[in-house]
């Protein structure tokens, strides 16, 4: 892509009410437009990660076993009285009213919509077990939307539902999404930490929040020192085997929220290997029976013969907070920092004199090269100054960043960079290319 055509307004100071970095890099970076209070456009940098992010979540769905669908974002509040929770939801739901007098809602969350599809189309055990997923837009009216993406009112989420004959099963199924989770936030850089959590009004006995640390996280999290070398499970797992083991080796060291914090336990671990830190909550998984089947009749002919309701779970993974958590995660004074998987593009391409012919040229056979190698490239044709080519690449955070300029190109050299560790070596164009490719590529394997 070339940056001429592309849209990238970026801003030179910070808004005041930007109080945290993925608000203010978001924003100064032209990823995001803010409409409304908590409500915001993607633009096409954001955009582009927001894609990816999906991307990755998909693909683990997928490998544990879960199918895509689609629901409406609108939803009927008829369902949500069948399962009585209409009521109890609170505030955070919009609701609003049809022209004919109809009472609908903005979803905050699809429980009732899934259980409903469910019931009318699985009859029998035999059909069991089953997992449905989606990706969409989501609404939760909170009364004081912060920090940009982090806590806004309009949200993308996965969420996921699984439907078993016996509890037994149904822990399995949360099992496969427990291990998906793992995957999914490695996979982006990220080291989740899994953490006993309330359930709070989607119900249940059993949930985990996945907790990424960050001095900016929402609330005060603790957990043993050890888990944070645990290292995801692999891509052959076998989602149909026992699973219980990878999840021990995740839960059976001391973590938990503050909600779910018990001081006296915390204390027992020696003092070195203690962790107290802030947490930003990336994904969240919930066991919770037969709640929703039960209320809205969900219900499948058993072995005898006999109707019983089917046990769920819910597994939801904050698709547009992963965003501003990947920055909190990923940046420093200058701009963001973007692991090679979820970076807008993989390279940044900068000519610092544009309308030299040899300079010309030689960045459009290395656009070209990289390109066809199946590189994403953002490549600066722009005439601006060299000084704010450097600053633009540095805010928008691109993993890799190649400059050609008449001093070293009149040596046949590139300078690289790495905006991860700052370091930057001038190598042969041709070297320069084939580093940068093996570096991305390498960085994009799936393991």
């Amino acid at each position: 892509m070339y940056l001429s055509k592309f849209y990238l307004p970026l801003m030179k100071e910070t808004p005041a009410e930007a109080q945290i970095a993925s608000h203010r890099f978001m924003l100064r970076a032209g990823m995001v437009r803010q409409e409304s209070a908590g409500i915001y456009s993607w633009l096409p940098l954001g955009h582009r990660v927001l894609k990816k992010i999906e991307q990755i979540v998909r693909e683990e769905q997928d490998r544990a076993g879960a199918v895509e669908m689609l629901m409406p974002t609108i939803q009927s509040a008829d369902l949500w009285k069948e399962s009585e929770r209409y009521d109890a939801y609170g505030k955070e739901m919009l609701r609003i009213t049809d022209r004919h007098g109809r009472e609908m809602l903005y979803g905050p969350t699809n429980e009732e919509m899934i259980t409903a599809i469910f019931r009318s189309g699985v009859r029998s055990y035999k059909e069991l077990p089953k997992m449905l997923y989606h990706i969409q837009w989501k609404f939760r009216d909170e009364v004081r939307p912060r920090f940009g993406v982090m806590r806004g009112r309009e949200f993308l989420m996965k969420d996921t539902y699984s439907f078993d004959l016996t509890a037994d099963a149904a822990r399995q199924s949360y099992y496969k999404m427990f291990i998906a989770y793992l995957r999914t936030f490695a996979r982006m850089g990220l080291r989740s930490i899994p953490m006993k959590a309330e359930t709070g009004p989607i119900g249940g006995d059993l949930s985990h929040e996945f907790i990424v640390l960050a001095e900016t996280g929402e609330s005060e999290v603790f957990c043993h020192r050890d888990l944070l070398r645990k290292t995801m499970p692999p891509a052959n797992v076998d989602f149909d085997g026992n699973l219980e083991s990878y999840v021990n080796e995740h839960t059976s060291l001391y973590a938990a929220t503050e909600e779910m914090h018990d001081k006296e336990a915390f204390e027992k671990i020696p003092e070195e290997a203690r962790v107290s830190a802030r947490g930003i909550e990336v994904g969240h998984i919930f066991f919770f029976g037969t709640k929703y089947s039960k209320a809205m009749k969900a219900n499948v002919l058993g072995a005898e013969g006999k109707e019983v309701p089917v046990e769920m779970g819910s597994y939801g993974i904050g698709v547009s907070r992963l965003t501003g958590a990947l920055i909190e995660a990923y940046h420093d004074e200058q701009g963001c920092k973007w692991p090679v998987p979820v970076a807008p593009f993989h390279v940044g391409l900068l000519n610092l004199k544009v309308g030299d012919e040899k300079i010309d040229a030689a960045c459009a056979g290395i656009y070209r090269q990289l390109e066809a190698a199946g590189v994403e490239v953002l490549y600066d044709d722009t005439r601006a100054r060299p000084g704010e080519k450097f600053a633009r690449m540095d805010l928008i955070g691109l993993p890799w960043q190649i400059t050609i300029g008449p001093r070293g190109l009149g040596n046949g050299l590139a300078e690289v960079k790495n905006r991860h560790t700052g370091q930057k070596q001038e190598l042969p164009l041709q070297e320069a290319v084939g580093f940068v490719t093996r570096q991305v590529k390498d960085a994009l394997k799936v393991v």
